[in-house]
């Protein structure tokens, strides 16, 4: 049961904090109109921008700016609105901030204002949530999906679902219903088939949320390995930069260092880690720890090899690891999450360093450990490695139609799907309406967490305490 939102106004400064040229104090509740004319000397035309001063409770002229005035229902919150639009700095925003909060109002929980616009109708929690993934687009690509999902994309897949297994729902009841009338409703209308129709169309929708939790979660990597076996050059071809210190001298990276870049669209967050290895050295040692921690929490781990010196397939990696004194981590590069980076293999000796006419970079995904045979350092077989990111992904690089999603999307997904395959399966088996109506029916409960028809004030509570104030 969602709590009613409360009768405070609430204020907040809805700009980013710095110098700039314009600065908005945003206010939201039925105190608005008495601020306004407080701070202006005049009632403002609804949906018209005046040019004025605003004035403190001694007739004092705290700033110069437009005032915009959005009454009650026609507003982003759907409550009275009204936004003061001045200089940037933070001693004129905040000095006009605080002559608003001794006119009534009171500061606003970061993400009040969207919270108000859900719980008053004027948005659903996607597109609320979709507020604060558009201001944290990292790429184009994010910020077109996070628009997308804005203006309800997201929400009419899933209202759609909903409505079909609805209909379902109406029918099975009927059934029941009607159990004494002799008529088998079950094997009547093509139930069955109606609700292999949704499995498939929840199917589509479950695919583009997976490539929507991309956009906007991104992918852990952490390039791991032995010292000088060109881990800081993989990560700088990756970045399209100079981001690490890149010596002959091996146990030159002693911390971590991380690095956001983008493939396609595709938010990656590359960690270059210090070389493993044997070492008296205390903050080596400490390096060192902190690129275990890190191989554990990624969600790939890059194992780079000198192929000049070493060579390193599948069945050699325990041997490999034990080599280099660190057996423990076996279990941490599970094939799962492990892809081994047989770097510079422009100094294996017959091997063109130009690599003109005879490229010999390449990858081996048939094996449960994928090797990509690279050279980071002439930037030969890097297009590889961003392919292979986004293969084990499963990200598509396209991107039309698509919106963002969050992982919590993700799971009401898969919790819907398992209830509407066992509906499907008491269907087939069974015969049982009541077992069927009641699997829909949770189905149903699932998808409607996503647009926040069933929430409860926990999960709110969390969701809009990500957003930043004043949004």
């Amino acid at each position: 049961m969602i709590t009613p939102v409360d009768t405070d106004t609430i204020c907040a400064i809805a700009t980013s904090p710095g110098r700039s040229g314009v600065g908005i104090v945003r206010v939201s509740g039925p105190l608005c109109r008495q601020i306004v004319k407080a701070v202006t000397g005049f009632s403002p035309t609804p949906r018209h921008a005046h040019y004025c001063d605003f004035h403190n409770s001694h007739a004092a002229v705290l700033d110069q700016g437009i005032v915009l005035f959005f009454p009650s229902p026609h507003s982003f919150t759907g409550e009275d609105v009204v936004e003061f639009q001045g200089h940037g700095g933070f001693y004129v925003l905040n000095s006009l901030l605080q002559e608003i909060l001794k006119l009534g109002g009171r500061m606003a929980r970061p993400g009040e204002f969207s919270e108000r616009a859900f719980i008053n109708d004027k948005m659903d929690l996607t597109q609320a949530e979709a507020i604060a993934d558009l201001i944290d687009s990292s790429s184009e690509q994010a910020a077109r999906s996070a628009l997308r999902t804005l203006q309800g994309e997201f929400s009419r897949l899933i209202n759609t679902l909903a409505n079909s297994i609805t209909d379902l729902r109406v029918y099975i009841e009927a059934s029941i219903d009607f159990s004494e009338e002799d008529i088998d409703f079950l094997s009547e209308g093509n139930i069955a088939g109606k609700l292999a129709e949704v499995i498939r169309q929840l199917d589509a929708v479950l695919e583009q949320a997976r490539q929507g939790a991309i956009l906007k979660e991104g992918m852990s990597v952490v390039i791991a390995g032995k010292p000088n076996a060109g881990k800081s050059s993989l990560l700088n071809a990756l970045a399209g930069k100079e981001s690490a210190i890149v010596t002959a001298i091996a146990g030159t990276t002693r911390d971590i260092l991380s690095e956001q870049i983008n493939i396609d669209g595709m938010p990656l967050h590359v960690t270059d880690t210090a070389g493993l290895r044997s070492s008296d050295d205390v903050v080596e040692q400490e390096g060192i720890r902190r690129a275990l921690e890190a191989i554990k929490n990624a969600d790939r781990i890059l194992l780079v090899i000198d192929s000049s010196t070493d060579k390193v397939g599948e069945s050699d990696l325990p041997a490999y690891l034990q080599s280099i004194g660190f057996a423990q981590l076996t279990e941490a590069l599970d094939p799962p999450r492990l892809t081994i980076v047989q770097n510079k293999i422009d100094l294996i000796s017959g091997t063109n360093v130009q690599f003109a006419d005879n490229p010999r970079a390449d990858i081996h995904q048939n094996a449960v450990i994928p090797v990509i045979n690279l050279s980071a350092r002439q930037q030969i077989g890097i297009d590889l490695l961003r392919k292979h990111l986004k293969d084990i992904m499963g990200y598509h690089s396209s991107g039309e139609g698509g919106f963002i999603a969050r992982s919590r999307h993700l799971e009401a997904l898969r919790l819907a799907r398992e209830n509407l395959l066992q509906a499907q399966h008491q269907l087939v088996h069974s015969r049982a309406g009541e077992l069927v109506a009641e699997d829909l029916r949770h189905a149903h409960q699932h998808l409607g967490e996503i647009t926040g028809e069933f929430t409860t004030d926990d999960l709110l509570g969390r969701i809009f305490a990500s957003f930043c104030v004043g949004k």
